[in-house]
């Protein structure tokens, strides 16, 4: 099976922790140039130091705020300049938690500025030299949600549908360019994101952060928590030629929690 991203480059979003940074470090140890996105200079600069850089490699950076889709819009344009990316892996944190119903319109614009905008804004910089190298892997990290909403996650589930039927139409426009485009769905997983949750359900419930978090285990047929390297384990098969048939699908790394098909 061919794995090897050699003389490949990706940009890989949200990478100073959790999923993203994990995922960069997989596609970096199978052998492509990597290009972090992230919003924190410093954080920037020790994760990009931190990557596998075997004879060859050269690892890259892009400061950009995604709450801010020009600084993206703006940082990405001048990464184009320069190089061509043959994956983009599209990965940012997830709105606050909280009702549908009780959330602010305001809340809704921001999501969808910060996932769904942002991530039209680097496809469209990114898929012309995609489509001059004939390789493309366009790989949106968002939420099994998209197959069952998840309670009080009612902004989330929203953006991320969104998410996910942009990407499966791209799937259908861009794969006569050997472009692919595929949603990966993480389960619940060890990230600051899922911290935030447990954090914030345990100060509604009144019950021990611990307690909520082996409630969450116990909803996971494998009784615990993805890693976020079992995540980047989906992703960098993703964007590897082994992939190269696998178009317009949402994969779901959960553990079986999810109770749809």
């Amino acid at each position: 099976m061919n794995l090897d991203l050699t003389g490949k480059t990706a940009v890989v979003c949200g990478s100073t922790q959790g999923i993203g940074l994990a995922a960069a470090h997989e596609l970096a140890r199978l052998g492509a140039n990597v290009a972090l996105v992230a919003r924190d200079e410093e954080k920037l600069r020790e994760a990009t130091a931190q990557l596998p850089k075997p004879a060859g490699q050269h690892h890259h950076y892009l400061v950009a705020d995604f709450a801010h889709p020009q600084q993206v819009q703006e940082a990405i344009a001048r990464f184009a300049e320069q190089y061509t990316a043959h994956i983009l892996v599209n990965n940012t944190g997830g709105p606050n938690p909280g009702k549908a119903l009780d959330a602010d319109i305001d809340s809704f614009r921001m999501a969808f500025n910060a996932h769904l905008i942002n991530n039209h804004i680097l496809v469209q910089a990114l898929v012309p030299g995609m489509i001059r190298e004939s390789y493309g892997r366009i790989i949106n990290v968002i939420s099994t949600s998209v197959k069952q909403p998840l309670p009080n996650l009612g902004v989330s589930n929203t953006i991320r549908g969104a998410v996910a039927n942009w990407a499966k139409t791209l799937a259908g426009e861009l794969g006569v360019y050997a472009i692919t485009v595929n949603n990966v769905l993480p389960g619940a997983t060890e990230t600051g994101r899922l911290e935030q949750i447990i954090q914030n359900k345990a100060a509604k419930t009144g019950a021990a952060a611990q307690e909520v978090k082996h409630e969450m285990e116990s909803e996971v047929p494998m009784k615990r928590l993805a890693k976020p390297e079992e995540i980047a384990a989906a992703i960098a098969f993703l964007a590897s030629p082994a992939a190269s048939y696998i178009n317009g699908i949402n994969l779901p790394v959960d553990g079986g929690r999810t109770g749809s098909l």
